[in-house]
């Protein structure tokens, strides 16, 4: 189905949450080290529920070795700091979406190694700063999904 690439991610609820969408879209999940926690860490696992075990999970050391794992995969940053709006692109199956750590976000370097068209946003209401991970994460994935007919959702 999908991929889902969190760079750095730093707060284990959100990444729980993660997991357990995850587990129920078909999406996998791919973690950029370094983590803002331990993959044991209660919160993870609580938000997680008993989702961990229907998850498909891999942990980088970077964000070039996870590139390099999805070999030919079309990348998408999503960013509060690019115009594009998401929802003009038509997205496919394999397609991968890359998020940034909640505190600050994709860094400007990675956002530029991305052509263009390949650096989204959600739209907000002017002067916002920016949506919780874990439901821009959701949004991005239920409307790529959307787009390709939920295809295996019941």
């Amino acid at each position: 189905m999908f991929h889902v690439i969190l760079y750095q991610p730093e707060i284990p609820p959100n990444t729980g949450n993660i997991i357990r969408l995850c587990a129920n879209s078909g999406c996998q999940l791919h973690l950029i080290e370094p983590l803002g926690f331990t993959l044991e860490d209660k919160q993870l696992i609580r938000a997680g529920l008993d989702y961990h075990e229907f998850a498909r999970l891999r942990v980088h050391a970077n964000l070039d070795a996870c590139v390099t794992a999805l070999e030919g995969a079309r990348i998408f940053a999503m960013s509060t700091k690019v115009s594009t709006p998401f929802y003009e692109t038509r997205f496919q199956s394999g397609d991968a979406f890359l998020f940034g750590p909640e505190s600050r976000g994709l860094p400007q370097e990675v956002l530029a190694s991305l052509p263009d068209g390949h650096r989204l946003r959600l739209p907000m209401l002017p002067h916002s700063r920016s949506l919780n991970l874990s439901n821009t994460v959701a949004v991005t994935v239920y409307e790529a999904w959307r787009q390709c007919g939920f295809n295996g959702g019941s």
